[in-house]
């Protein structure tokens, strides 16, 4: 039994596909989640990994130095793609308004 749960386990965190909508964390990659770059670039945060992400942009999404913007702030979002090396190729991208 615990070999099985073993396995289930290492089979979650290795998880590079997501083709149903998956919430994560994103933000600036340089700025939040301490990511060597060049600029601010938009990043997501997958089981407490970070990835830059290719298919949409940081500017994409607002403002992203304002209050709440990803350098600022760690937003979540609901994301499709895939892990392809250290990046997340998304298909789709949508921020979570986490206003009340």
């Amino acid at each position: 039994m615990i070999f099985l749960f073993i396995g289930i386990s290492v089979q979650a965190q290795d998880k590079k596909k997501f083709d149903k909508p998956t919430i994560v964390e994103a933000s600036c990659g340089e700025c939040q989640f301490g990511m060597k770059g060049k600029s601010c670039d938009l990043a997501v945060r997958i089981g407490g990994k970070s990835y830059f992400v290719d298919g949409t942009k940081i500017d994409q999404h607002g403002d992203a130095h304002a209050e709440n913007g990803f350098c600022n702030a760690i937003r979540k979002a609901s994301v499709t793609g895939e892990i392809k090396g250290n990046q997340f190729i998304a298909t789709s991208f949508t921020l979570i308004d986490d206003k009340k």
